[in-house]
């Protein structure tokens, strides 16, 4: 039973991904910031579509979350991640970007990960 629920929501969400793919693209000027959540971490990358690289991306599994402390929420790493892809997208030469919540719901992890890159000053 909890197997075909599983495969439910992925095809859900697989759906919305491609609702949003549709409407969604990165270009040079303004790239493309896609967020993946699994059930332990949080990753996300921000791609040039129209040369088909990544310019940057944090994970929750980089060496900066290595020596982190246990006990700390999935919450509160969703944050440092989205402080810290900001960080490399201004290094990067990246100000603006579009959102791409690659078909997860907007709430939880990923509104804090998007709220966090909003406070360290990217804009979408």
């Amino acid at each position: 039973m909890e197997v075909r629920n599983a495969e439910r929501r992925l095809a859900a969400r697989l759906n919305r991904k491609a609702r949003i793919r549709k409407k969604v693209e990165g270009s040079a000027t303004r790239p493309r910031l896609v967020v993946f959540r699994s059930t332990r971490h949080i990753s996300c990358q921000v791609v040039d579509d129209d040369a088909g690289r990544t310019l940057c991306s944090a994970t929750s599994e980089g060496k900066e979350f290595a020596t982190a402390n246990p006990d700390v929420g999935k919450m509160d790493v969703a944050k440092k991640v989205g402080t810290l892809i900001a960080e490399r997208c201004k290094a990067v030469g990246v100000e603006t970007v579009v959102f791409d919540r690659n078909g997860f719901l907007y709430h939880g992890r990923i509104a804090a990960m998007a709220d966090a890159a909003r406070e360290a000053g990217l804009k979408f």
